[in-house]
């Protein structure tokens, strides 16, 4: 971390990019180099993960200290952390696909950390099947640029392309599919429709790697691609509509689902889905520094938001018996604030900049994406503004049912409803009968899970090597979002996209238009009022009933509420699809190839039983069937 902050003031002190290649591999013309670089946005990105990364570990000290799987953790943790560094000082494509699928092994590895659950077991095939999907595009993608290029360097690979598209040497609409090939890469990595499924999931692993690689660094992998990328994608204009709808139909999307979670950890995924669909949507409409920006703020914020969520698990576990279910669930907590109030006033901090309400950070990126995308396309400015509102709702609607009113975890009536719900809904992924209905019965829902010596009854904040990071993340979150203020937005100076002049940035800044300004950043902080007020009225106050909306609404309610419905069609369409598909070659491997190849063996046998009676070793046998064959053409001979 040390380091990364000396490279920063190094580049942002004027020093030239950094580049240090090796021949890998070679034959001929042909080489593969693999190497280091460090540039403005390498430098950046190297602080982010590195001061993410740290705290992260620190945190891990005291969340995971009585885990059996200690040293594990931090093994996969410390793996994870360098094939992420890998990634951002790569020189290449190729090396970026290597330490991507790195960085993919290792959320395999972390989500299913805890694989004797089998949420967790089949979280990280889910992420993993899902993330291979992408891969094969990127993989695709990169081999297609490199057999029209020649290279896989970034700004080569734009030049050339461009280069032989303007000269007719190679159609723009296959240059374009070359190019949608690699975002189907960011596309999984990054969590953006169709294939977001993966991280809602992902939640099944430990706090911090939800921390660390499902919100500030793995997930935002995908972005900083798509930066690396931008010199190929800006010249396209199809694939970067491609890229900016997939972004707003994803930030839309993430958010519509987050309103109706109540396990705390699959709400801020979730959201980090739809903050990722910013990024994205940024990108897409040229706005390289903006979504940047985002992705700085975002992984500050976001981390802290997941590491607030995991000191409530764990001062929940030990009142509702060590269930991870039931600790999750906000509809058991309420009235943390006063047994927790480090991680409480924190919380409320991220929940203020993801929010978008100045001057915390969240502010500056958010009103950055939004002017900038209504620049380009009011349609998506739209969806953008409106995804903000719902995010103010949603967010002020986990803080409330969370830290505010009246403590619920030890209410046995609301612990038995949720248990109930918790066995029916395994007796219906099991299946008919799989599930004993007495246990529906249940009065005491910490009966016999081994913990009940520990029981509290209230929660109790957690150890300083858990609130300390909070506290470290809590300042970026407040104050980085004035780096990139619009009238004096030293980010955009710093990050400005490759091969644009400095002296433009110089001029935009001097052309600032304060109207402009305050109409965007107005409407962006007013829907945000307005989504928090009808959180406060609704979780806060209880002046309108939820409950009441939802019935009114239940179509929608119950989209939302079922994550649209997409974990269903895929899982008749692919799981279900694919099972159907291999019955059928299970049953023609069965009937048709081995029956080809068991028959084959039986004529051998037979035709091997037949001739051993001819083959015994006897030469008057074997010159009584010579005779017999020399007589026997005598005679035909005669007779024709």
């Amino acid at each position: 971390m040390v380091l990364s902050f000396l490279l920063f003031f190094s580049q942002f002190q004027g020093h030239e990019a950094y580049n240090l290649t090796i021949d890998w591999a070679s034959a001929g013309d042909f080489h593969l180099t693999m190497g280091y670089t460090i540039d403005h946005l390498a430098s950046l990105m190297l602080v982010i993960v590195t001061t993410v990364a740290f705290l992260v570990m620190v945190y891990t000290d005291g969340y995971m200290a009585h885990d059996p799987g200690y040293v594990r953790f931090y093994a996969y943790l410390s793996l994870f952390s360098s094939s992420m560094l890998g990634l951002v000082i790569s020189p290449n494509l190729l090396q970026v696909y290597v330490f991507w699928e790195l960085v993919g092994m290792c959320s395999y590895l972390l989500i299913g950390f805890w694989y004797e659950r089998k949420g967790a077991a089949d979280a990280c095939q889910k992420a993993f099947v899902t993330n291979r999907v992408g891969d094969f595009g990127l993989l695709l993608g990169m081999l297609a640029i490199f057999w029209a290029t020649g290279s896989f360097e970034f700004d080569v690979m734009g030049d050339r392309l461009t280069e032989l598209v303007t000269t007719g040497s190679l159609n723009a609409g296959l240059v374009s599919i070359f190019a949608v090939l690699v975002f189907l890469g960011p596309m999984a990595k990054s969590a953006q429709f169709p294939l977001h499924v993966w991280l809602p999931d992902a939640m099944e692993g430990p706090t911090p790697i939800s921390a660390l690689i499902h919100a500030a660094t793995m997930v935002a992998a995908g972005v900083f691609l798509v930066a690396r990328m931008f010199p190929v994608f800006e010249n396209l204009p199809t694939v970067m509509t491609v890229v900016a709808w997939t972004g707003a139909f994803t930030a839309f999307m993430g958010a519509s689902i987050a309103i109706t979670q109540n396990d705390i950890k699959k709400g801020l995924a979730y959201s980090t889905m739809s903050q990722l669909g910013y990024m994205v949507m940024a990108m897409g409409v040229g706005a390289y520094g903006a979504g940047l920006f985002h992705l700085m703020t975002h992984a500050y914020f976001k981390a802290m938001l997941f590491l607030g969520s995991g000191s409530v698990i764990h001062g929940m576990e030990e009142v509702v018996g060590h269930d991870p279910v039931l600790a999750q669930d906000m509809r058991l907590m309420g009235g943390l604030r006063k047994h927790m109030p480090i991680t409480a006033i924190t919380f409320l901090i991220g929940t203020l900049a993801i929010c978008g309400i100045p001057p915390f950070a969240g502010f500056w990126s958010k009103d950055e994406i939004l002017g900038s995308t209504f620049a380009v396309s009011p349609v998506l400015w739209g969806i953008g503004w409106l995804t903000a509102g719902i995010t103010a709702f949603y967010m002020f609607r986990m803080y409330f049912s969370t830290f505010e009113g009246e403590f619920k975890g030890t209410d046995k009536t609301i612990q038995l409803q949720l248990k109930r719900e918790q066995l029916m809904a395994m007796g219906a992924s099991l299946g008919p009968g799989a599930m004993n209905p007495q246990e529906l019965t249940l009065t005491d829902t910490t009966q016999d899970d081994g913990h009940d010596d520990h029981h509290s009854e209230t929660p109790h904040e957690s150890p300083f090597a858990m609130t300390f990071p909070l506290m470290a993340l809590a300042v970026p979150s407040m104050v980085i979002g004035l780096v990139g203020t619009p009238f004096a937005n030293y980010f955009e100076a710093f990050i400005h996209p490759p091969g644009e002049a400095l002296l433009e940035l110089t001029e935009s800044a001097e052309a600032f238009d304060w109207n402009e300004f305050l109409i965007m950043g107005g409407s962006s902080v007013g829907i945000g009022l307005i989504g928090i007020t009808l959180a406060v009225m609704m979780y806060r106050t209880k002046v309108i009933d939820p409950g009441a909306i939802a019935a009114r609404i239940k179509p929608f309610y119950q989209l939302s509420k079922n994550k649209w419905y997409i974990d269903d069609i895929y899982e008749v369409v692919f799981v279900q699809g694919s099972r159907k598909l291999a019955k059928q070659v299970l049953e023609i491997d069965v009937r048709i190839v081995d029956g080809i190849v068991n028959l084959a063996g039986f004529v051998t046998l037979v035709t091997g039983e037949g001739l051993k009676y001819l083959e015994n070793g006897r030469a008057q046998f074997y010159a009584l069937i010579v005779f017999g064959a020399v007589l026997g053409l005598v005679l035909l001979s005669g007779i024709t």
